[in-house]
């Protein structure tokens, strides 16, 4: 009853404000996260289901548009600086945070430059252990290298050159927010969420889900939603049902549960769904892979020698894999670990692996391994969402000769073994932090222990090159550099890239001005219904 009744003044409210301008409805997209949020502290966005409710509340210095150029967003412009090493961004001036007790009487105050300092030095505070501390590790000396000499000048220090530094910005630990609101809600501030952007919190119901509204006071165009309602239904299943009857505005991803009831086997809604919903695709900065760690292996394992792993990479047909397992919803990783949609993605210059099993038992032949069957049984640790996909490849190696074993583990356990290298083949996949190929080439430099490098690769031509790379402010040049880089990575096979991944998106056909973007962040500001 207590949550019909919030419900119901929710949509009262915005009833009164449509009906101040002629309409009768309330404009409430409504979404499912089958994974609670349990932040919405910035400083805590790790998961897709914070990020997402954290992009509707706040902002960042800078932004990206559905290119993935960057943008000004809190920032009006910038500067780089010494050679790379001194960031200064002058502030969009007259923003004003959200209406919030935290400021006293005056209920809110103006965004200033000494705001954005605390909210980056906070990330590096050790008492908050967050995870986004990571994004700034390395690249400045400490908390001093923020500083802002006046209400409206931002500078960052760097120790050292990185030409991704705006991309990284972008992310959404990288909001902007107000000491007040962290010193007057406390451990509490990942409840009472106080930012900038066109939607603020309204009312937040525990596992129930949480209701955003329009901010009237936004800095930039107002928002054509009245509001945001996230739910938390678990079930997948379930939350499927509620869309087919429309109490669902929008659903992410495809499920082998109901996939075959919406989609071709071109990745094209089929012809019975056309009128009833849309499908929204695009390149996904993802790109799905097995890894391969070697280091606790005896000498003598296959797996150590570069020629089998090439091997394994070429006896998978990775254009059935998408169509039969993924709908047609995917590029078939042919060309490298850089997925489709950023600038080095080239399969002319990085020619990766095509489906020839002859080509992988000669190079078995050539390691020496006429008869396979003496060899070691390989074990594909996977968690039970891609046991499909890993079945596919294991009898794709058996087809060569090999024997092979599915190991069948839970997610979060995986993700340990991984990171404590107690698992020789795993099924994983790398998303970008920030639209730079930097985000996928960090997960094999040498220096850099799991996570990201949960591969061990530790190359020195590789690790030479990464940081020529990161140094190199000319876009050109850099984008040679990461297309080398990835060479490297095709030739000596840490990695089996699999797909490059896509959006799937469906949406209600009243649903207007909604698009993808590869960075698969739903940005509703000037979405309408």
């Amino acid at each position: 009853m207590i949550w019909f009744l919030m419900c119901s003044a929710f949509i009262i409210t915005a009833c009164k404000k449509n009906n101040s301008s002629g309409q009768n409805k309330p404009r409430v997209f409504h979404y499912n996260q089958p994974n609670l949020i349990n932040s919405l502290d910035p400083a805590f966005a790790k998961s897709q289901n914070n990020i997402w409710a954290i992009e509707h509340l706040y902002n960042q210095l800078v932004d990206l548009d559905d290119s993935m150029n960057i943008i000004p967003e809190l920032a009006t412009s910038w500067q780089i600086l010494e050679n790379g090493n001194l960031y200064r961004f002058v502030l969009r001036p007259h923003v004003t945070y959200h209406k919030d007790s935290c400021f006293g009487p005056e209920q809110t105050r103006p965004v200033k430059a000494s705001d954005v300092a605390f909210s980056f030095k906070r990330l590096l505070d050790p008492q908050l252990s967050a995870p986004g501390s990571w994004i700034f590790k390395d690249k400045v000396a400490d908390s001093t290298a923020f500083t802002a000499p006046n209400d409206s000048i931002f500078e960052i220090r760097l120790l050292r050159p990185f030409s991704p530094m705006l991309q990284l910005l972008t992310s959404a630990y990288c909001s902007v927010y107000p000491p007040e609101a962290v010193a007057y809600y406390n451990a509490q501030f990942s409840k009472n969420p106080v930012g900038t952007q066109a939607f603020k919190l309204r009312k937040w119901m525990g596992r129930k889900g949480l209701f955003l509204e329009r901010n009237e006071d936004y800095f930039g165009p107002a928002a054509k939603l009245d509001g945001i309602r996230i739910s938390f239904i678990e079930d997948r299943n379930t939350a499927y049902l509620e869309f087919l009857k429309k109490q669902i505005d929008f659903f992410s991803g495809i499920h082998s549960g109901f996939a075959h009831q919406l989609l071709q086997k071109s990745g094209e809604l089929r012809p019975d769904q056309l009128e009833k919903f849309q499908l929204l695709k695009g390149d996904y900065l993802n790109t799905e892979y097995i890894g391969i760690h070697t280091s606790r292996l005896d000498a003598a394992h296959p797996l150590k020698q570069k020629m089998f792993r090439q091997a394994l990479n070429y006896a998978i047909d990775r254009k059935k894999l998408v169509a039969n397992f993924r709908y047609g919803m995917g590029t078939p990783a042919e060309a490298g670990f850089i997925p489709k949609g950023l600038p080095s993605f080239d399969p002319t210059i990085n020619r990766g692996y095509h489906y020839d099993p002859e080509k992988a038992r000669k190079l078995l032949s050539a390691c020496g391994y006429d008869d396979t069957q003496k060899l070691p049984v390989l074990v594909i640790s996977t968690n039970k969402d891609y046991v499909d996909l890993m079945t596919f490849i294991a009898k794709q190696w058996e087809e060569i000769g090999l024997r092979v074993q599915i190991d069948l583990v839970e997610t979060a356990s995986l993700r340990e073994q991984m990171r404590a290298g107690e698992v020789s083949l795993f099924r994983a996949s790398w998303i970008a932090d920030y639209p730079d190929e930097e985000s996928f080439l960090t997960v094999f430099y040498g220096k850099n222990s799991a996570p990201p490098n949960y591969t061990r690769f530790d190359n020195p031509e590789f690790n030479a090159l990464y940081e020529k790379a990161i140094l190199q402010m000319d876009p050109l040049k850099r984008r040679a550099l990461y297309q080398q880089l990835d060479n490297i990575l095709i030739d000596e096979a840490p990695v089996i890239p699999l797909f490059y991944d896509q959006t799937a998106w469906f949406a209600q056909n009243e649903i207007r001005q909604l698009t993808t973007n590869p960075l698969n962040l739903l940005k509703l500001n000037n979405t309408e219904k």
